[in-house]
């Protein structure tokens, strides 16, 4: 039996939705963070945002929430991109914000610390090329207990406030 050409139509159009449906689906899952785990401690959703060009300069965001018993210190990390990584701290100085280095940051037990925009963060700095929107970087987080945790940071959109919605579980 032969198709009529409206017959024909439609299903070129649901097709065409479906493939563009699991286009939105495949690539929302690779964007979107990812958990992992290092003794006590799950670290939720790193990401950072996208650069300009010439740009050598990037912050990083994540939680990071101690289900153990000890408490733990985020003492260093890295990205793959950057020749430094630090943990910052955003203070307020007669109504200027600016931030500063801390050596280290306390995870206590059933405690969940938010490194977030306008807070505490991590810096990434003298960065070999530009962040692209979309990008996966390897990197790290060091822990005095929990130890050396590679991790990968999702890049987000330049204006972005939080990672990208959704996304699966890795546990390492």
């Amino acid at each position: 039996m032969a198709m009529t050409p409206v017959a024909l139509t439609r299903m070129a159009l649901v097709l065409r939705t479906g493939l563009i449906g699991a286009a939105v689906l495949l690539t929302g899952g690779l964007a979107a963070a990812e958990s992992y785990s290092a003794g006590g401690l799950q670290i939720g959703s790193p990401w950072t945002r996208a650069t300009p060009k010439g740009s050598t300069v990037s912050a990083g965001y994540l939680s990071i929430t101690n289900k153990g018993t000890e408490a733990d210190r985020l003492i260093g990390g890295s990205l793959a991109p950057a020749s430094r990584f630090e943990v910052h701290t955003t203070v307020t100085e007669n109504g200027v914000a600016r931030m500063r280095q801390v050596t280290s940051l306390e995870i206590k037990p059933g405690e969940t610390v938010e490194l977030k925009p306008g807070g505490m963060h991590v810096m990434f700095m003298g960065l070999k090329q530009p962040l692209t929107s979309g990008q996966t970087l390897k990197g790290t987080l060091v822990f005095e207990k929990a130890g050396t945790v590679a991790i990968e940071f999702v890049v987000q959109a330049p204006g972005a406030t939080s990672p990208a919605p959704g996304g699966g579980h890795k546990h390492h």
